[in-house]
């Protein structure tokens, strides 16, 4: 067969607007990453990196966070933090527009207090974009046996897309969320989910991801899942 450009551009794009990834669903086997929900970011007006679309999603990310209480998946929080002194941080970071101004926080970073964080619920300091960057993250999903992360927070296309992008490097599945993650121009959020959705990432709301935690999607037997592993796909296609 000979692969016109129209076939490969058109499989491409098909690619990015509609594709779902096929893996399935084991909530024992899954963690809940919740990125940089802090008050630089989602408490109003308090900083110059207020990113308004993440605090608009709280009410719905923490109905989510709530799910997965409820269903034993563990809950880990990521904050971006001046950790040891900025000496492990990207040097390179300093010279971007991302870091064009004087505030300063005044403080160690904190969870925004509405998004509920508990204090037996693990909270990762990051010093870069990525949660797995110079952190214990790996080890300690390892550790809990969950080969499965579902990535939630802010930014989409900084801190959550390079999360997820880390993920899939490592070898989890990722299942991310759509209405559940935010940026601060959201004219760049379709984008990104595009990308992750071609090649790094299953796609879904939060709604979605609910009903796949809850078993709530409809599923046929066979078509090679493991026992009692939900599926993530279309019903139609799993």
């Amino acid at each position: 067969m000979t692969y016109s450009e129209a076939w490969v551009t058109g499989r491409a794009a098909e690619a990015y607007r509609h594709g779902r990834a096929t893996f399935g669903i084991r909530p024992e086997r899954t963690a809940l990453l919740v990125i940089d929900m802090q008050d630089e970011f989602v408490r109003p007006g308090w900083s110059p990196y207020w990113v308004p679309a993440a605090t608009r999603m709280v009410p719905r990310l923490r109905r989510l966070v709530g799910t997965c209480r409820a269903a034993s998946i563990p809950v880990i929080w990521s904050i971006f933090d001046d950790t040891h002194l900025g000496l492990d941080r990207p040097h390179a970071l300093r010279h971007l527009p991302h870091a064009d101004t004087d505030w300063r926080r005044p403080g160690p970073a904190e969870v925004w207090a509405p998004m509920g964080h508990r204090a037996d619920e693990a909270l990762i300091r990051k010093p870069s974009y990525g949660a797995f960057y110079d952190t214990p993250l790996d080890t300690m999903l390892r550790n809990l046996g969950r080969d499965t992360v579902v990535v939630t927070g802010t930014l989409t296309n900084y801190c959550c897309g390079t999360t997820a992008r880390q993920a899939y490097e490592r070898g989890y599945k990722v299942v991310f969320g759509s209405d559940v993650t935010a940026t601060d121009d959201e004219s760049r959020q379709e984008p990104e989910l595009a990308v992750l959705r071609k090649g790094f990432a299953l796609v879904l709301t939060a709604e979605e991801i609910t009903d796949r935690i809850t078993g709530n999607v409809p599923s046929t037997a066979g078509h090679g899942r493991e026992p009692g592993e939900q599926c993530l796909t279309r019903p139609q296609v799993c």
